[in-house]
């Protein structure tokens, strides 16, 4: 890892190596995107302004209801005459003019409480970042031309009064091209927040981090898109604007000294953040297909199975005899059994009821025949009277 070289170059307004400072050990710690992310957004919460709708909104008008039998709704309506107001619907959230729904109200819960602890790891995992020259670039910063990463500063850069100092000492470090990056990208802000007093966009550029003002602050501040924050004070929404890791940082070397009190060693609590301890990663090495295919770890591993099948599935014993069979030893040759009696046992009643069927059906040929011959003789003495009716006319 980039930041695990112990030392860093301090260069001086010139660009010229000056001397040495230890990395401090927060630049080392472990890199939570996730937590950054999460406490800039609750952060940004914090900001916010409570709004809401009039009380009186869609209610300045003295309306009421008409009543039933008008042919109407009953929404209550303006009174008077003369007008197209008049007689239109109100108060209601479907009328003109009307009161919204569920109107907003200025008691909503704004703010959120952020853990004190969560809020120092996700500043510490900001500082790492910084340190590593692909997530600084990811972010957007043209750094190509910067000699080191994080680049220190002497401690006469705090003394700087004017601001064209400081653009020329951060051409020198090879900075110019982010800063015209800035200005280049700025753009008119989009909506009514342009008659609002912040009419443009301006991307973040470099971040000064130093120890004591002696003047730097009000040199740095006329430049676009750069900024300058206190190491003892350091704001995560400056850090990870827009809640984003890796923004580049230009350090004082008092700066960098004051980072092992902040926030303390690897070891050692920090001395300005009562209980305090830096996150640790779970593991050093976080290449786990690396260390799993290491010749340490395959000396000592069993070697892989080949040509085993897969477990079977899990069968019903209720459906499948052969799961019956495991659990219950004979039980498919004591179902057989019962079948083969049943099927003995059904096969008798099937012929004595087909013998009685056919019984039955005899003795209904039978009655039927009986009943068709008495039906036939009803029919001819009808007919035999009614000739005989005829003959006497």
């Amino acid at each position: 890892m980039a930041t695990a070289r112990p030392a860093i170059t301090v260069y001086d307004h010139e660009a010229k190596a000056v001397g040495t400072v230890g990395m401090p050990h927060v630049m080392a710690s472990a890199i939570r995107p996730d937590q950054v992310a999460f406490t800039h957004q609750l952060m940004l919460k914090n900001t916010r302004q409570a709004y809401a709708v009039s009380t009186n909104a869609g209610y300045q008008t003295p309306a009421a209801s008409w009543g039933t039998g008008r042919a109407v709704a009953r929404i209550p309506r303006v009174p008077g005459g003369g007008t197209h107001r008049a007689g239109q619907g109100a108060f209601g959230n479907m009328c003109r003019g009307g009161s919204m729904f569920c109107p907003t109200k200025i008691w909503r819960r704004w703010h959120r409480k952020i853990n004190v602890t969560q809020r120092r790891h996700a500043v510490a995992s900001c500082l790492a970042s910084s340190a590593v020259a692909p997530l600084v670039m990811a972010r957007g910063h043209r750094i190509e031309e910067v000699r080191e990463i994080p680049l220190v500063l002497a401690n006469e850069v705090e003394k700087f009064t004017k601001t064209k100092d400081v653009y020329e000492m951060l051409k020198k470090h090879g900075l110019k091209a982010d800063l015209d990056r800035v200005l280049a990208n700025r753009k008119v802000r989009a909506g009514k927040g342009k008659a609002r007093g912040k009419k443009f966009k301006t991307p973040r550029g470099p971040l000064i981090v130093y120890n004591s003002d002696d003047g730097i602050v009000k040199a740095a501040r006329n430049i676009p898109g750069l900024d300058v924050v206190n190491v003892n004070s350091l704001n995560l929404l400056k850090l990870a604007p827009g809640g984003h890791l890796g923004r580049m940082m230009v350090w004082t070397e008092d700066a960098v000294k004051a980072c092992k009190k902040n926030f303390g060693t690897f070891t050692n609590a920090a001395q300005n953040k009562k209980g305090y301890h830096l996150p640790r990663p779970c593991m050093t090495n976080a290449d786990l297909s690396k260390i799993i295919n290491s010749e340490e770890v395959q000396s000592v591993v069993r070697p892989a199975r080949v040509g085993m099948s897969r477990s079977s599935i899990k069968k019903n014993p209720l459906k499948s005899p052969d799961a019956m069979d495991k659990l219950n030893p004979g039980e498919t040759k004591r179902c057989m059994r019962r079948k083969m009696a049943e099927t003995v046992e059904s096969s008798e009643q099937y012929k004595s009821a087909k013998a009685n069927k056919a019984k039955n059906l005899v003795k209904k040929k039978k009655y039927s025949k009986v009943s068709k011959a008495w039906y036939k003789l009803q029919l001819n003495a009808y007919a035999t009277k009614v000739q005989a009716e005829e003959s006497e006319e």
